[in-house]
């Protein structure tokens, strides 16, 4: 049979690719946003303070919970009774070789999540105690610390805006980043005793 090539038709067009549809995963990405916004909402605005007061700064954090400062207006509720009821734990004041046990001991007892302020040149650094052997150089050699607030000592409205910078950062973080990692910290001489565990190196 002669076929003529003018009268064959011409080949079809492939069928045009779907649009393409929106992954489920995606949705599951999505999904948890509204609810972080509500968790951290709520975390950041009923902070149940653990105070450890350790030299004069302490006084100054004292003068910001009572009424001319009232950092209970910011949704912060000073003076837990121990640190297994505390959200956060204000160190201020000289952190000594001998107490650095007792500070990383109770930092471990609060329930996660949890936040330290170190308020004060004595406990960020040192402060003028930094050069002496019986002193930790920084209270963040021994528990992580999330907010620094300098002074020696600093002013109440100082720690009122330590405090902002804090509900700043729970407002903004996720729980599966914050304790997917590791905290990372190297030995100190205060950690000797045996009493706490130190620090785990980062892997």
């Amino acid at each position: 049979m002669d076929v003529n090539p003018a009268a064959t038709p011409p080949p079809a067009a492939a069928p045009a690719a779907p649009a393409p549809v929106q992954s489920v995963g995606v949705l599951q990405r999505l999904a948890p946003q509204p609810m972080k916004v509500v968790l951290n909402w709520g975390r950041r605005y009923s902070l149940w303070v653990f105070n450890f007061g350790l030299a004069c700064c302490a006084i100054e954090f004292i003068a910001a919970s009572m009424a001319r400062h009232d950092f209970i207006r910011l949704g912060v509720i000073p003076f837990a009774p121990g640190p297994r009821q505390a959200d956060l734990m204000v160190v201020s004041g000289t952190v000594t070789d001998k107490m650095a046990p007792s500070v990383k001991r109770l930092y471990e007892q609060m329930p996660e999540p949890k936040y330290v302020i170190s308020f004060g040149a004595c406990s960020n650094c040192g402060g003028p105690y930094w050069d002496s052997y019986a002193v930790t150089k920084g209270v963040d050699q021994i528990i992580p610390v999330d907010v620094y607030v300098p002074g020696c000592p600093p002013r109440p409205e100082a720690l009122l805006q330590g405090i902002l910078k804090l509900q700043e950062k729970i407002a903004r973080e996720s729980l599966a980043e914050r304790y997917g990692k590791s905290s990372s910290g190297a030995p100190v001489g205060a950690l000797t005793s045996g009493l706490v565990k130190p620090p785990e190196d980062a892997g």
